[in-house]
């Protein structure tokens, strides 16, 4: 495996750990269920907020337009476990787990890569 693919692991690793400590820390101050509303509401407080939520969701939009059909370019594997860690843990992970299923797929097809 290729040091970018590594990277692009621990970015994933990181990505999965730090929102869902955001998560933890909304649960504990706000109820121990998960209020989506709360959440929504909350994430679209003020217009800081309001940029980084208007900004996540267009990047994660194309980016998952951009993961289906590079996926299906590919033939690649997985892309449903991808694209459900995405809903389920966050885009920060997915996003960066499916890099690294790419780099690996490059590199099984004799593909150059960055690296």
């Amino acid at each position: 495996m290729g040091v970018l693919a590594w990277i692009y692991l621990l970015l994933a690793i990181a990505g999965g750990v730090l929102p869902w400590l955001a998560n933890i820390a909304f649960i504990r101050e706000h109820g121990a269920s998960f209020d989506i509303g709360l959440f929504v509401n909350l994430a679209n407080a003020n217009p800081a907020a309001q940029s980084l939520s208007r900004d996540l969701a267009i990047a994660a939009t194309a980016v998952t337009i951009w993961m289906v059909s590079e996926a299906r370019r590919l033939s690649m594997r997985g892309l449903p476990w991808v694209l459900l860690s995405c809903v389920t843990i966050a885009i920060a992970f997915g996003a960066p787990l499916f890099l690294h299923l790419r780099e690996r797929r490059l590199r099984e097809l004799g593909r150059p890569t960055n690296q």
